[in-house]
């Protein structure tokens, strides 16, 4: 659409009435993919997880060459967001990085939104600082609970505070908000508590936005998806997580692809998701999308940091798509369990 003020700036053209006719005839044409229909651009309506994005946008962009007649749209508004967007009818498909919630399944339910869930990748959440933090090395989950735990708010708020040794300087903290995936998830398995946590920290549904904050501030630490980080490397220094277990005898691990595919970065390595409207899959290019992003998009998914399912795991939810299995494998105390357990049902 032209800028107003560009044409309001524009000599006035003088034209017979007729040709103006015309001309906007074959504009309001145009604009709608020619005469008849044919050549219409069809929309697909993504929105969701800002951990999600990177893979959704890959995938869109290549999905959309192959596809010329098809536009595929790609939001971000968090994945508490996306699914409003998506049990409100919005949207055709929801980015999540982690699972429906319950009241969630609840708002589809009301408003008559079926949904098949689909795993698509794996990501490691990222504890990140400054690179000229040089006392930061390891955490445990127990130290980050210290710091992110609501008693910390207030009481908490230096580094000496976390460990005795560390500088005597203000710490600042940056983290995913409250309509993340992200920071439900890494409420749970740090806090204890899903969604509990000080308020007191910069918040953003954009990493972009928290990857900015950590890397300009020398006493900053925030945390985010692996991919985030592994873009930004040069601005940022990797935490390693020490989860203490001694059944493992890992020690300190910092994510990686290979650390968060085998699972021995704890408790920070988890699923990302796609929701799809089953009746969105009755579209064609819709169907198409979706077999793509499991197919295709396991290269698109390496690409851009994340760590692809394994070819058994991609099997088994193409097979999800095909069934039409709608609703979600988690509940009932399962939400630990591994994904191919709950991709065969061993999980349930």
């Amino acid at each position: 659409m032209m800028n107003e003020d560009r044409a309001s700036s524009l000599p006035f053209i003088s034209r017979p009435p007729g040709a103006l006719f015309v001309l906007v005839l074959f504009a309001g044409l145009w604009a709608c993919g020619g005469s008849g229909g044919e050549g219409a651009m069809s929309v697909i309506t993504v929105d969701g997880s800002s951990t999600v994005f990177p893979i959704a946008e890959a995938v869109a962009e290549e999905y959309q060459l192959a596809n010329p007649g098809t536009r595929v749209t790609v939001g971000v508004s968090g994945t508490g967001g996306g699914f409003k967007k998506f049990c409100a009818g919005e949207i055709d498909i929801s980015d999540a990085s982690r699972p429906i919630k319950d009241v969630e399944v609840a708002a589809c339910a009301e408003a008559g939104i079926e949904f098949i869930e689909l795993p698509v990748a794996y990501d490691g959440i990222s504890v990140v600082t400054h690179p000229s933090n040089d006392w930061v090395g390891t955490l445990t989950p127990a130290d980050l609970k210290r710091i992110w735990e609501p008693a910390a708010q207030g009481e908490i708020t230096r580094w000496n505070q976390v460990k005795p040794g560390w500088p005597d300087q203000e710490l600042r903290l940056f983290g995913p908000g409250v309509d993340s995936g992200t920071f439900d998830y890494f409420t749970q398995v740090i806090v204890g508590n899903e969604g509990a946590s000080r308020g007191d920290f910069t918040s953003s549904e954009d990493d972009n936005v928290l990857v900015q904050g950590v890397s300009t501030d020398e006493l900053a630490m925030g945390f985010f998806g692996y991919a985030y980080y592994e873009e930004n490397q040069d601005r940022l220094n990797l935490v390693a997580i020490d989860d203490e277990d001694d059944a493992n005898g890992a020690g300190a691990i910092e994510p990686s692809p290979d650390t968060v595919r085998d699972g021995t970065y704890q408790p920070l390595s988890r699923p990302v998701y796609i929701y799809v409207n089953p009746s969105a899959l009755d579209r064609p290019e819709v169907s198409g999308f979706v077999g793509y992003f499991l197919n295709e998009g396991a290269s698109l998914v390496r690409e851009v940091g994340y760590v692809p399912l394994t070819d058994q795991e991609y099997a088994l939810v193409e097979q999800r798509v095909e069934d039409r299995v709608t609703g979600t494998m988690y509940g009932h105390g399962n939400e630990m369990a591994s994904l191919s357990s709950l991709l065969t049902g061993a999980g349930h």
